[in-house]
Formats: C-alpha cells, sequence, structure tokens
C-alpha cells in the first residue's frame, strides 16, 4: 500500500535513521522529510539516500502552521512520525522559552494541520509522537523501571516541553478522535549524533586529548539504546502498534555515566592504537547540572511481547560499531566542529 508519511526532524540524528530506513524499505511510500535545520539538522546525514525517488525534502518550521498545513496539503499526508524537537537538556536550562514554543507549539501546530486536512476521515491516518523516558522524572537504585503507566514527573525544561506535548497528543486522540500513537524512548546513541551530546563529544575530545567533563561523580545511571534498534522499533510501532496506546522503548541496558565512559576510553584508546585507558586522565569532574535526575531505566516488556520487539545489540558491540564509525568518517565531525556542514545544507537548500 503506497503511503505519504511526513517525517519531522529527518535531518536530525534519530530522524535521518528513520527516514533513510523508511525510504529504503518502503519504495512504494513517499518519504517527506521536514525539518528546520537548526544547529542539529545536517542534510550530510542522507547524503546516501538524497536522490531516491520517494525522498522530498521540504526546509520548515513546526511553528510555522501556515507552512506546515500547505505541506500537508501538497503531498496529502496520511500519516507523520514526529521527531523534531529541541532536545538537550543544558540548553534548556539556559533557553526554556525555545524549548517550550518548539516541543509544545510546534507539536500543537502538526496536530491541528493533521486534524484539518483530515477532517474526521481517520482511516489510514496516524499521528506517530516520540517523546522520551525524561518525562517519568527520575528513579532510585531500587531496581524500578519506568513503565507505559509511571507518572509524569518531569524536572528540567527540556522534559517538561516534552512531557505537554506527549499531553497534547492524547488529548487530540481522546477529543478529536485522531489516531495517535506516543512512544518514550531512553537515551540514544550510534552514528550521525550531534557532537554535543556525551558520546561523541567523549569521543572526539579523546581522539584530540581535550578534557572529559563529568557531572558530579558521574554516578547518574541511564538506560542506552543503539540508534539503529529504536529507528526499528519505529518502524515496527508505526505498522503495528495499537492506536491510542503507548509504548516504552529502551535498551535494557544501564549504565553509570562514568563506567560507560571508561568503555568509551577504552574503546577509542585501542581503536586508535594506544594502550587502553591511557586517556583516563583525561576525566574532569564538573559542577553537577541543576536538577540532574538519579537514573533513568525503561521497561520494554509491553513491546516485546505484543509487537515482537528487542534489541539487537548489546551495548559493547554498539559501542565499538559506533566509535568505529566516528573515527572513520572524522571528516562528518571535523565539519560539524567547524561549522561547514551548515555552508552544506545551505547549497543544497539554494540548489533545489
Amino acid at each position: 500500500m503506497s503511503r505519504n508519511i511526513l517525517i519531522t526532524g529527518g535531518a536530525g540524528f534519530i530522524g535521518s535513521h528513520v527516514v533513510r530506513l523508511f525510504v529504503t524499505k518502503y519504495p512504494d511510500y513517499r518519504i517527506v522529510n521536514l525539518d528546520k535545520l537548526t544547529y542539529a539538522g545536517n542534510l550530510a546525514n542522507l547524503k546516501d539516500i538524497e536522490q531516491a525517488e520517494n525522498y522530498r525534502f521540504e526546509r520548515c518550521d513546526i511553528c510555522d502552521y501556515e507552512q506546515v498545513l500547505a505541506i500537508f496539503r501538497k503531498y496529502r499526508i496520511d500519516g507523520v512520525i514526529h521527531l523534531a524537537a529541541e532536545s538537550h537538556v543544558d540548553r534548556s536550562i539556559k533557553d526554556p522559552f525555545t524549548f517550550a514554543r518548539t516541543n509544545v507549539m510546534g507539536t500543537l501546530s502538526l496536530l491541528q494541520a493533521a486534524r484539518v486536512c483530515w477532517d474526521g476521515d481517520w482511516a489510514g491516518k496516524l499521528f506517530y509522537h516520540i517523546s522520551t523516558d525524561e518525562v517519568y522524572g527520575a528513579l532510585q537504585f531500587d531496581g524500578t523501571l519506568f513503565t507505559e503507566t509511571t507518572k509524569y514527573d518531569p524536572h528540567s525544561p527540556y522534559s517538561a516541553s516534552k512531557a505537554s506535548s506527549d499531553h497534547f497528543v492524547r488529548a487530540f486522540h481522546d477529543t478529536y478522535g485522531m489516531p495517535t500513537l506516543v512512544t518514550n524512548c531512553s537515551n540514544n546513541y550510534g552514528p550521525y549524533q550531534f557532537p554535543e551530546k556525551l558520546i561523541p563529544l567523549f569521543i572526539n575530545n579523546i581522539r584530540h586529548g581535550k578534557p572529559l567533563p563529568v557531572y558530579g561523580r558521574g554516578e547518574n545511571v541511564r538506560d542506552w539504546l543503539y540508534v539503529v534498534d529504536h529507528a526499528r522499533a519505529i518502524d515496527t510501532i508505526f505498522h503495528r502498534g495499537k492506536v491510542g496506546d503507548t509504548y516504552n522503548i529502551g535498551g535494557f541496558n544501564e549504565w553509570r555515566n562514568i563506567d560507560l565512559i571508561r568503555v568509551v576510553i577504552r574503546t577509542v584508546d585501542r581503536l586508535l592504537g594506544r594502550s587502553e585507558g591511557a586517556s583516563e586522565h583525561l576525566i574532569t569532574y564538573v559542577t553537577d547540572r541543576a536538577g540532574h535526575d538519579l537514573r533513568y531505566a525503561i521497561d520494554s516488556r509491553k513491546l516485546k511481547d505484543e509487537l515482537g520487539w528487542e534489541p539487537s545489540l548489546q551495548f559493547e558491540e554498539g559501542i565499538e560499531k559506533t566509535v568505529r564509525w566516528y573515527l572513520d568518517n572524522q571528516e562528518w565531525m571535523d565539519n560539524i566542529t567547524s561549522g561547514e556542514y551548515e555552508k552544506y545544507y545551505e547549497e543544497m537548500y539554494r540548489n533545489r
């Protein structure tokens, strides 16, 4: 069956993996990548599929309702996979207004455009919203896990903005009958992640012998998921998930930050031909982040039991693949850190 699917934030880290998967796996689908191309959006992430016949790119701010509405009508969109978001906690602490605007009002803009265009004809339609485990707050070291029924308790402007957007999606389902899905995912890692995030930042800093800033004593715990596995989960849920439902996506893969950092150090050192652990002296403990949640851990059993999805990679294998990718694609990283990538997408956009 042919579909016209709008993927928002498709030039970003997770979004580019989802776009690539859908473009290559579903040649009968038309995939429209909508991205504002902020600092974290990089069309170079999709160079391998940018000429595909079933791929289109639209540069657009999701908060621009009239433009979003025009794109829905132009492509007769019948499915939305919504990943576009401001996502860095530190940035949200410094600038909460931007996070509220993009994550809340941008989501509302998409929902309203879908409602207007679909006009109550919900057959074959779906609005799939990707969220975060951070909306649930923090866990203690007691073995408990976030489930789909865990009470929301966001602690940062970022997680508060995502919690609000989740509520809007569910409200459109309950109020208007719109077919929606929400997923809450744990920390992703893998190729094409913007280097403000921990793993690519530390790989690059180890490569250049720069300090590795660790919040507090590095005792905060996160559940980590390889980004390709997340894209696989999104594919599964989009096609087989129960409308109106919520699914948690996690890696069953908890690590203390300091232990994860040491794994990254040993892997980078080894692949660079150094003595494993030689770069541990770069670890620098810094003042903890305000409102830093102690532990996140996702229970993905519902997704496994109902839809048959589970992670394909163990963390050590995923880290090996990730470190190798960044070291093999140093030009990509250098273009990001120098800002050269912005020239690439500006030229691409002008020449469309």
